[in-house]
């Protein structure tokens, strides 16, 4: 399995918001790291088809971001997870399981095996609006593993967890790495050091940096700082 990005831009107006970027990402956990502004987001975007390239194109195992197969294969937790208050946890799971086409009777047991994983099975009946935001930031992961996507694209998974949760999903982000390809965007560095395959950094629309963490030659951090001046 592969995604394919080939001289993908994207352009607001005089604002070039992506620029130019090709890459072939394999299976595996692909850290994507940048300051705030790099182009990260938008890039996400639309590798999910949320937004349409100016110019370029994405593929996964030769299907077109645009394509219904292609839509089928992915799980998308954007930086903004909405959800429905009203709604209990497994509610929410089971509406996003019918907008996404799952069977009726699958749906539900998957909804029960992803809430027993991200450590919702007990609060599955409470309403979402009862939630922390730790809580809706698991179920948001929970929702972008419904369909059991190969494409895996997480904007800030681990936002809103304490050190013990980040720990726990960086386990099950690296475990999903086996069997798919997993886009992980984060401003926390260790969160890419301990799962990452290869590692990303965008800078003003571009990539500066794409390789293993070998490659780097020196910690992590110390490279993000040296490169952004922040972590």
């Amino acid at each position: 399995m592969e995604l394919v990005l080939r001289d993908v831009k994207k352009t607001y107006k005089d604002v070039v918001a992506v620029d130019t970027l090709s890459a072939r990402l394999g299976r595996g956990v692909i850290g994507l790291l940048g300051a705030n502004g790099a182009g990260k987001t938008t890039l996400m975007r639309m590798i999910c088809g949320v937004l349409r390239p100016t110019a370029g194109s994405i593929t996964f195992d030769g299907l077109d971001v645009g394509d219904e197969l292609y839509r089928d294969a992915l799980g998308y937790l954007p930086q903004a997870f909405g959800y429905y208050p009203g709604f209990t946890g497994r509610d929410m799971l089971l509406y996003i399981a019918a907008l996404k086409g799952l069977d009726p009777a699958a749906a539900r047991r998957r909804a029960d095996e992803l809430l027993e994983a991200v450590d919702l099975k007990d609060a599955g009946r409470k309403k979402v609006a009862a939630y922390s935001g730790g809580m809706k930031q698991r179920l948001g992961i929970a929702q972008a593993l419904l369909n059991d996507p190969k494409l895996i694209v997480l904007d800030e998974p681990t936002a809103g967890l304490d050190p013990k949760e980040r720990v726990r999903f960086r386990e099950l982000i690296a475990a999903l790495g086996r069997d798919a390809v997993v886009i992980l965007s984060t401003h926390i560095v260790s969160d890419v050091e301990h799962i990452a395959d290869r590692v990303l950094m965008m800078r003003e629309g571009r990539f500066i940096y794409d390789g293993d963490l070998k490659s780097v030659g020196m910690d992590l951090e110390q490279f993000y700082l040296k490169e952004f001046g922040e972590a």
